[in-house]
C-alpha cells in the first residue's frame, strides 16, 4: 500500500491531521525537494528525479515492503502523480484542495464550467483547443515560464485582448493575484502558478469549432486532404466516442485523426502515414489545432499496423488498393468498431465493392459541389466523388 498525500504551497502548516499522521508514520517519504523540504519527520526523503514518470515503477520496486508516502501537489487525482500510483500499485490517497479550486475561489469562477489544460508535461498547444469566445480556461503551468507562452499562443490565434490572470502560490501567505490581458502581458512569473483565461477574440481572429468539418485552409497541405464536406461525414461515419482509438491510415495532413481527436479530451488517434514530409505536415497541423498528442507512425500500411494497440475505429483515405490493408484493418477492429473507407479511384472503388458484399455495412456516394468563378459569372464546380464505405464488426 502507498499513501498519497496532497500538499499545498503551503506545506505542513496547511496538513490536516489524517495526512501529519500519514507522514509521521512513514518510512520513507517521496516528494519535489521543496515540499520535502519543510517537513518535520524523521522519515527516509527521496526526491523526485527527472524525468518523473519513467521513475516511478523503479522507486516502488525500491521500496516495497516499506511504509511509503508519496507527495503530490494539491488534489493527486487531479492531474496529479496519484494516478499513475493507482496504475502500478494499491494506493490510499488523503486529497488536499487542488490549484483549480483555489484558483476559481478567488476568481469567483464556478469550476465546473472551467475547462482545465494541464501544461505539466504536456505540450502548451493544447490550449488551442479550449480558446471559444466567452470560455474560460485555468491553465496549470509547468513553471515560471509558462504565463508568457500562454500569452504567446493568445496572441498568435488572436485572442490577445483575453484577460490573463497568473495566480501565484496558492493557499501559501505569499500568495499573488495579477491581472493583465495576453497582449500587455510580460512577465515574469512565479515558479508556482496558474493561469486563468478568459477568452475574448480580437476582431477578425479565427474561430475554430470542435464539430467535425473545419475550413480546408486552416490546414497545411499539399492537396491530399480529406476535404471539409467529406471529413464531416466521414466523422460522422467513424462516430467517435470518450476514450475510443482512431487509426487513421494515410493520414496526409492529418485532417481526419485530428478532429477525431477535438471531438473529446480522452480519444486517442493513431495516423500510420509512409511520407516523412506529410508526416511532419500532420503533426504541425496537430499541435496547431489544440491535439499534439496525435500519435503519428512513419511507414505504409499494412507493415507500419504491427504493434499499435487495438483500434476502435479504423479509418482508410489511402493506400486502399495495398495489398492486404483492408483485411488487416478489420481483423485488428475491437469488437463493435467500425470501419470506414473512402474509396475515390475506380481501383479502390473495386476493392471496397468486394468487401461490402463479403461483409455487409452500408455505401454511401457523396458527391459536392462548390460555387466557383467562371468567366464573370459563378458555377458549380464538382469535386471528386467519393464511395465511403462503413461497416460495424459484430460484437463476439
Amino acid at each position: 500500500m502507498v499513501t498519497v498525500v496532497g500538499i499545498g504551497a503551503d506545506g505542513w502548516a496547511g496538513l490536516g491531521a489524517p495526512a501529519r499522521a500519514a507522514l509521521e508514520r512513514a518510512e520513507v517519504v517521496v516528494g519535489s525537494a521543496r515540499q520535502l523540504a519543510g517537513l518535520p519527520v524523521s522519515a527516509e526523503r527521496v526526491a523526485w528525479p527527472s524525468p518523473l514518470l519513467p521513475a516511478v515503477p523503479g522507486l516502488l520496486a525500491e521500496h516495497r515492503g516499506r511504509d511509503l508516502c508519496v507527495l503530490a501537489s494539491g488534489d493527486p487525482m487531479w492531474f496529479g502523480i496519484g494516478v499513475e500510483l493507482a496504475r502500478l500499485a494499491e494506493v490510499a490517497v488523503i486529497p488536499h484542495v487542488s490549484s483549480a479550486s483555489l484558483a476559481c475561489a478567488r476568481l469567483g469562477w464556478a469550476l465546473a464550467e472551467v475547462e482545465v489544460v494541464s501544461a505539466v508535461g504536456r505540450p502548451v498547444e493544447r490550449l488551442h483547443a479550449a480558446l471559444h469566445p466567452g470560455r474560460r480556461v485555468l491553465v496549470l503551468s509547468a513553471g515560471a515560464d509558462t504565463p508568457a507562452a500562454v500569452a504567446a499562443l493568445l496572441r498568435d490565434r488572436g485572442f490577445g485582448p483575453s484577460p490573463l490572470t497568473v495566480l501565484s502560490f496558492l493557499g501559501a501567505p505569499g500568495e499573488r493575484v495579477e491581472t493583465s490581458t495576453a497582449n500587455g502581458y510580460t512577465g515574469p512569473a512565479p515558479a508556482l502558478n496558474v493561469v486563468a483565461v478568459q477568452c475574448r477574440a480580437a476582431p477578425g481572429a479565427r474561430r475554430l469549432p470542435r464539430a467535425p468539418g473545419l475550413p480546408d485552409d486552416v490546414y497545411e497541405h499539399d492537396g491530399q486532404i480529406t476535404k471539409r464536406e467529406v471529413r464531416a461525414l466521414t466523422l460522422a461515419a467513424l462516430g467517435p466516442e470518450p476514450g475510443e482509438l482512431l487509426w487513421d491510415i494515410g493520414a496526409g495532413s492529418g485532417s481526419v485523426g485530428v478532429e477525431w481527436l477535438r471531438t473529446h479530451p480522452a480519444c486517442r488517434a493513431v495516423g500510420v502515414e509512409p511520407a516523412p514530409e506529410r508526416a511532419a505536415r500532420a503533426a504541425r497541423n496537430a499541435a496547431a489545432l489544440g491535439v499534439p498528442h496525435l500519435e503519428l507512425v512513419l511507414g505504409a500500411a499494412p507493415d507500419a499496423l504491427d504493434g499499435l494497440p487495438t483500434p476502435d475505429a479504423v479509418f482508410v483515405g489511402g493506400g486502399v488498393t495495398a495489398p492486404g490493408v483492408l483485411d488487416r484493418c478489420w481483423a485488428a477492429l475491437a469488437p463493435g468498431g467500425r470501419l470506414v473507407v473512402n474509396a475515390v479511384t475506380l481501383e479502390s472503388e473495386s476493392l471496397v465493392l468486394q468487401r461490402w458484399r463479403a461483409l455487409g455495412g452500408t455505401l454511401t456516394r457523396i458527391a459536392v459541389e462548390r460555387a466557383a468563378p467562371l468567366g464573370g459569372f459563378t458555377a458549380w464546380q464538382p469535386q471528386r466523388a467519393i464511395t465511403q464505405w462503413r461497416a460495424v464488426k459484430e460484437e463476439t
